[in-house]
């Protein structure tokens, strides 16, 4: 797993910003060269599915249908979107949607079949209603078949809590952690302790996931602007907080690598996020805990399976989707490839209830279980992401430049204005 999928979200609300629906760009599949249905085309991106559970669906399918997937590389949004608007042949069967992308897409469900008339609706409770219900159009239409989700919490060093003299324990950890402030005043006395060490990696982690704890966003459902707001600035002062105490290491994606197994203490993140900490800093195995994210839970990531208008059997594409997503498969995937799934049945099958060598020996999915079901149902409007990236752009220039907290909040409030005007926002 690379960094692209941990930093997924601010490159998500940078690109939205910049780019409609409508972008201009290669796209372009093998759509199988028949037209009788019984060649289907796939397409997700590296590490959206497992290959090894896509591998066996096309065995398991291959009397009925020849199924030929492709992992598509780059900007996946923009051909996809560019794909779907040249229509034809290229168009694929079946096609993956990010979950920052999926609110994008509803105000042109049409595109999409409408998996409730192909059986989703008997499925459903399968599935984290609220996941559900972020790729289902106001009238019900549901255009995807969730992949996975992205629950919170935090991980945290616990050999440098020790250290510290501080509780290093899961359940005591999240007892003095419970709310933001109570974090931070665990990272000062970190710091005291251990100089050179910090909390956050920078401050659009922490606005980004206290923005996921609430219940409303940047629009509301009756498509006003609602980004200056309480909420939105209380999220914005947590951030402002981190920063102004000296707990935030000021780090990105580039240098994110390097930190994560010295300075870094602490991270606030996704359940996929696990193996990138593995992954960067495999020489620390052992030495990490989980616990509840404070604050209260929140979701990043997680995505989405839909079947554009185009496919050209959907009744066997549904078969292949469902499939392939059941709490079973999911289980499967999450062993191959660490996708949390959208199936809380599946939390309690033996992949995900074993005990995790790299943190500790920690049963993680006690954590991780919990908060995915306890996850806020917010309204994300289709300008959302593009709405959010002043925020973080924002507090880039705080850290980067130096720029005062309270002009880059009037500027972010600003900028998220007009381009919430732009995009047809009250």
């Amino acid at each position: 797993m690379d960094l692209s999928r941990r930093g997924f979200l601010q490159a998500a609300v940078f690109t939205a910003a910049a780019s409609g629906l409508t972008v201009a760009c290669g796209g372009g599949s093998d759509s199988g060269g028949t037209k009788n249905g019984k060649n289907l085309t796939m397409w997700y991106w590296g590490g959206a599915l497992s290959d090894k559970v896509v591998a066996e669906a096309k065995t398991h399918f291959k009397s009925q249908i020849k199924l030929t997937s492709s992992s598509i590389g780059g900007d996946f949004k923009q051909k996809l979107t560019t794909t779907l608007a040249a229509g034809g042949s290229s168009v694929p069967d079946i096609t993956g949607i990010k979950g920052e992308d999926i609110a994008s897409f509803l105000p042109n469900a049409d595109r999409f079949l409408d998996l409730n008339d192909l059986g989703f609706k008997k499925l459903s409770s399968q599935y984290l209603e609220w996941k559900t219900k972020l790729a289902q159009t106001e009238d019900g239409k549901q255009i995807g078949f969730p992949i996975d989700i992205g629950p919170t919490a935090l991980f945290y060093r616990a050999d440098q809590f020790e250290k510290a003299g501080l509780p290093s324990d899961p359940a005591k950890v999240a007892a003095e952690a419970k709310t933001w402030d109570d974090y931070f005043a665990l990272g000062t006395e970190l710091k005291k302790a251990l100089p050179g060490t910090f909390l956050i990696n920078n401050m659009g982690s922490v606005f980004s996931i206290a923005v996921g704890q609430g219940t409303k966003r940047f629009i509301d459902q009756d498509n006003h602007f609602i980004g200056d707001q309480d909420h939105i600035r209380a999220a914005w002062d947590h951030a402002i907080r981190a920063y102004t105490l000296g707990i935030d290491a000021k780090i990105n994606d580039q240098s994110w690598n390097a930190a994560i197994g010295k300075s870094l203490t602490t991270e606030v993140g996704a359940a996929w996020h696990a193996l990138d900490i593995e992954s960067a800093a495999p020489n620390t195995k052992g030495k990490w805990r989980v616990c509840a994210t404070p604050g209260g839970p929140a979701n990043q990531g997680g995505s989405y399976l839909t079947l554009p208008k185009q496919c050209r059997n959907p009744e066997e594409a549904f078969k292949i989707i469902s499939w392939i997503l059941s709490p079973e498969n999911n289980a499967k995937s999450f062993a191959d490839a660490t996708i949390f799934p959208a199936s809380p049945e599946t939390y309690a099958m033996p992949a995900m209830t074993g005990p995790d060598a790299f943190f500790g020996g920690q049963k993680i999915i006690e954590v991780f279980g919990p908060a995915a079901e306890a996850i806020p149902v917010s309204y994300e409007a289709p300008a959302d992401s593009a709405v959010m990236a002043p925020f973080m752009a924002e507090l880039t220039s705080i850290e980067a430049k130096g720029k005062k907290p309270d002009d880059a909040w009037k500027d972010a409030v600003s900028q998220a204005k007009q381009i919430a005007r732009r995009q047809g926002v009250n």
